[in-house]
């Protein structure tokens, strides 16, 4: 999916809103489990009763391998679901992946060749050569990085000053979420690929992270984001609008839990798409203001 055609999705459906799909067996509705394949089952459901309010859907890989080869048929049979039967929706594959160029090289074969899911999460920090290989040879395809992620424990490496500034001189020292940040546009850059890094780039921010979306829209003011962290994690929709929203919406905001688990009885769908409806009602107020 290109840049025109997710930012045309946003202002037709008057959304932003991503649903995650962190399918966990042990929380689906119990009548499910007699179902032949019950993640997929779950899935579908949610997916019919969501689509009409969300541009995205992001299945985290974690809770499909967790079962193994019938976690990874749910997975593919997810994807492959929203393709056939809503073929407007943005496909997020959260795996989280990055390795040496390689490596790396077959997890872009996997989800772009195989899967062929429009967007996947990468881990930059084994650098250059981990990232590229997603980058290259794959139109439409877009790569998100972790920038700046919602989880307490990102403050343990992601906010950390680095030497890249001469002391004394009263200049901010550049963290490395501002690091990642630079440095990947300037591998995009070099690729020389239609549309800059604007067309194939995304970064994860965390919606936890408040007025620091400032400092993200500073170096990176045009590129969409990945918010995950409203809902059952706290993060305010409204704050995240106020300091990350472009003129072209820039943002996927993601929620799993709060939707997808709204209701663990037989009208778990039905709960889950009246969450979903509720949040983008919220965000069409959003898209208004902008």
């Amino acid at each position: 999916m290109t840049r025109k055609e997710l930012i045309e999705n946003i202002w037709r459906k008057k959304s932003f809103l991503c649903v995650g799909l962190d399918t966990d067996i042990k929380k689906i509705p119990q009548h499910l489990l007699a179902e032949e394949d019950p993640i997929f089952a779950f899935n579908k459901a949610i997916i019919d009763a969501t689509a009409p309010y969300c541009i995205a859907y992001k299945p985290n890989l974690a809770f499909y391998e967790a079962h193994g080869v019938k976690g990874i048929v749910a997975f593919e049979k997810t994807v492959k679901y929203i393709k056939e039967n809503y073929p407007d929706q943005f496909i997020i594959a959260d795996a989280k992946r990055g390795d040496i160029g390689n490596t790396s090289k077959m997890y872009a074969q996997t989800f772009f060749g195989e899967y062929d899911v429009d967007a996947l999460t990468i881990a930059p920090y084994m650098g250059e050569d981990s990232v590229t290989p997603f980058i290259q040879g794959y139109d439409g395809k877009w790569v998100i990085l972790l920038a700046l992620t919602s989880n307490k424990g990102s403050l343990d490496f992601q906010t950390t000053p680095l030497l890249s500034s001469p002391e004394g001189e009263g200049t901010k020292r550049e963290r490395l979420f501002e690091k990642v940040l630079r440095k990947s546009q300037e591998w995009v850059e070099k690729s020389s690929l239609r549309g800059g890094s604007e067309g194939v780039l995304m970064y994860v921010v965390g919606a936890t992270r408040g007025e620091m979306f400032n400092d993200i829209r500073k170096i990176a003011p045009n590129h969409f984001l990945l918010v995950p962290g409203i809902g059952a994690q706290g993060g305010s929709l409204e704050e995240v609008c106020k300091y990350g929203m472009t003129e072209d919406c820039g943002l996927i905001v993601n929620s799993s839990r709060a939707i997808i688990y709204a209701s663990n009885g037989e009208d778990f769908a039905e709960r889950a798409g009246e969450e979903a409806k509720k949040v983008q009602e919220q965000m069409s107020k959003e898209l208004k203001k902008s």
